[in-house]
């Protein structure tokens, strides 16, 4: 975390003043806006933050309801997540209040007695090595204040506007083409405003969908779960464990702890719904109750206190496109609404994605809006979000649509094995096997503009191409303060690049030099006038060496730029191999060195060798404006 990079100012250094845009508003809803976003739900209040980044852009989010939510559904937050919270500033304080998710115990019936459960095994909740951050639990509402605060405390000062709906929106030409229909709540007064870009994340009965003309579609739900969040007094032993408990006959249970250290999150099967049949979504408290209490014998749960329940059927609807441009349109018309999160992709709780999967969509949009706003590119990127996030979206209910049919078996009766179902043992085995995509890291990117192919993929193994970034340790060469190099990254639209050094480090500097000095260096082509040397491409060295092998005066003027409005230093650039946990060699890195390319969103875009130089032009110009500025 960077401050005083402008000047001495006294307070929290987390609210920044006013920039001169939000400085100058005078409240309300603007008559013409850049972006709008309808929800304050995990995709809108995403978005709000990235694009509370670039106090330039006129952007404004409305909520039908009239309070900030305060009782969130959804609580699991993976891994991937948390990753992004940091590039927010937001992780230390997520950690701090979460529960951390460290085992799965799973437990089926006694072999002596199957009436009676008994703890079968357990596995770690996340393969050692697959993220710096763990799987967490906090309350939706909780999770989105973060967000808003940050909003709210930037530059840009965006707060929700609430108890404002919306109706209907019709895409027309000009440089606000989308015209808008908001309702007041509270008094029914409709008003009508312009913007360039629209952004429907106003959940699974969305109205910005409808308004468009698409519809989710997908598989009828058949089997039915109650959720409850529970304050208890109970003998059994796992209670402050996540757990999987199958019983004999009795059906199946998922226990997660929530924050706090006393609450529990309870999943209780309640099985196959016939078609039509509404009457499951009255089951009581105290029904599920009994029915967990079924499913725990010989242990039991007193129920003191319940914060929140309620049934669902399990079911999975996926929409066509993630935009409004019409399928197979083939007039160049670019899109200017978008919807994200539950809007375009409805899917169960089992797998523990839905609300994870809804803020990477916003996160994949927030940086092209901000891009294609501020003129760094063509509106022509924008088209890549539906593209990129269908297919992740797609991918994530087909895995819903297995592991909510898999964690529903019965569990196997020895003496009918030929009725089929899953054994503690194979449950166990298959939650490992499941790791990766449950702490949300299997999104990979295919090959476009924004995402290369891998020919150099062998100087990087440990940065796959289209992955995210998955940060190690390093040292940082000014202060030697040991620190992940991932988390360098902050949310705030610009591309990194690494670049990793070779043996002697000469092509490190050699590339360094380049990419400051020459003038058809990315970083002088692609930025505007009064940008800072880093305001478009973030260049970070790591360093093949210790940290007091590096002679901070030698670094090339890249990796210590001057920056901002008094033309400071920027210290945090320059990084040396951590002894205890090579980079180079825990993420596969040749000897050769090699540049790694990172998207604004975190994940990898491109591998290159240490020589590279036309190589590097070239991709940036497959989707960033020349600018032909002239660097200071």
């Amino acid at each position: 975390m960077q401050f005083y990079r402008d000047g001495y100012r006294p307070g929290d250094p987390d609210i920044h003043p006013a920039a001169r845009q939000a400085a100058a508003r005078t409240g309300g809803i603007p008559d013409e806006l850049d972006v709008l976003i309808v929800g304050t739900g995990p995709a809108g209040t995403v978005l709000a933050a990235q694009l509370a980044a670039f106090p330039g852009i006129e952007t404004c989010i409305v909520e039908r309801r009239e309070i900030p939510l305060e009782l969130g559904h959804a609580d699991g937050v993976a891994c991937r997540t948390v990753e992004m919270f940091e590039a927010f500033g937001l992780a230390d304080a997520l950690l701090r209040e979460a529960y951390w998710v460290n085992e799965v115990r799973f437990w089926g019936p006694s072999e002596r007695d199957r009436s009676r459960i008994v703890r079968a095994g357990w596995v770690a909740d996340t393969p050692a090595g697959l993220s710096e951050f763990p799987h967490v639990i906090v309350n939706q509402a909780r999770l989105q204040q973060y967000l808003l605060d940050h909003a709210a405390n930037s530059s840009a000062k965006l707060e929700a506007d609430y108890g404002v709906e919306f109706v209907t929106l019709t895409v027309g030409d000009g440089e606000y083409p989308v015209e808008v229909t908001l309702r007041r709540v509270a008094t029914g007064e409709e008003l009508v405003v312009r913007a360039r870009y629209v952004v429907g994340c106003d959940g699974a009965r969305s109205a910005v969908r409808r308004a468009i003309g698409r519809q989710l579609e997908g598989d009828a739900a058949n089997h039915a779960w109650g959720v409850m969040d529970v304050l208890a007094v109970t003998d059994f032993p796992d209670w402050r464990t996540k757990n999987v408990i199958q019983s004999a006959g009795r059906g199946s249970m998922i226990m997660i702890p929530r924050e706090g250290g006393n609450m529990v999150r309870c999943y209780v099967d309640l099985g196959e719904v016939p078609a039509g049949d509404s009457q499951i979504r009255h089951t009581t408290v105290e029904r599920l109750t009994a029915v967990a209490n079924g499913i725990l014998h010989p242990y039991s749960i007193d129920v003191r206190s319940v914060a929140w329940s309620s049934v669902y059927e399990v079911g999975q609807r996926l929409t066509d496109r993630f935009d409004d441009v019409p399928e197979g349109d083939e007039s160049g018309r670019l899109p200017h609404v978008f919807i994200a999160g539950d809007a375009c992709h409805t899917h169960s709780a089992k797998a523990g994605q839905g609300m994870n999967v809804s803020m990477q969509d916003a996160f994949n949009l927030g940086w092209k809006l901000a891009a294609v706003l501020e003129g760094r590119a063509d509106a022509e990127l924008l088209r890549s979000y539906s593209a990129e996030r269908h297919g992740v979206a797609k991918d994530l209910i087909a895995f819903d649509r297995f592991w909510s049919a898999f964690v529903a078996q019965p569990t196997v009766d020895p003496d009918h094995p030929e009725r089929g179902g899953v054994t503690p043992e194979a449950m166990q085995a298959e939650f490992s096997r499941q790791g990766r995509y449950t702490a949300g890291l299997a999104t990979r990117y295919a090959p476009s503009a924004l995402t290369g192919a891998g020919e150099h993929q062998h100087l990087a193994r440990g940065f796959e191409i289209g992955t995210r970034f998955h940060s190690a340790p390093v040292v940082r060469v000014a202060d030697a303060k040991r620190m992940q190099l991932g988390h360098a990254h902050r949310a705030d639209g610009r591309w990194r690049l690494y670049a990793f050094g070779d043996a002697d480090g000469r092509g490190l500097h050699a590339l360094a030099r380049w990419l400051g000095e020459a003038v058809e260096s990315p970083l002088r082509r692609f930025a505007r006038p009064g940008d800072d040397v880093d305001g478009v491409i973030d260049v970070h060295g790591v360093f093949r060496a210790g940290h007091h092998d590096i002679d901070v005066p030698d670094l090339p003027a890249v990796l210590l730029p001057r920056t901002g409005a008094l033309g400071l230093q920027d210290w945090e650039k320059a990084w040396a191999r951590d002894p205890a946990a090579d980079i180079f060699a825990e993420r596969g890195i040749d000897p050769a060195g090699a540049i790694v390319i990172v998207r604004p969103d975190q994940y990898v875009a491109q591998v290159l060798p240490l020589a590279a130089r036309a190589e590097i032009g070239d991709f940036f110009a497959g989707f960033l404006r020349e600018q032909a500025a002239a660097l200071a």
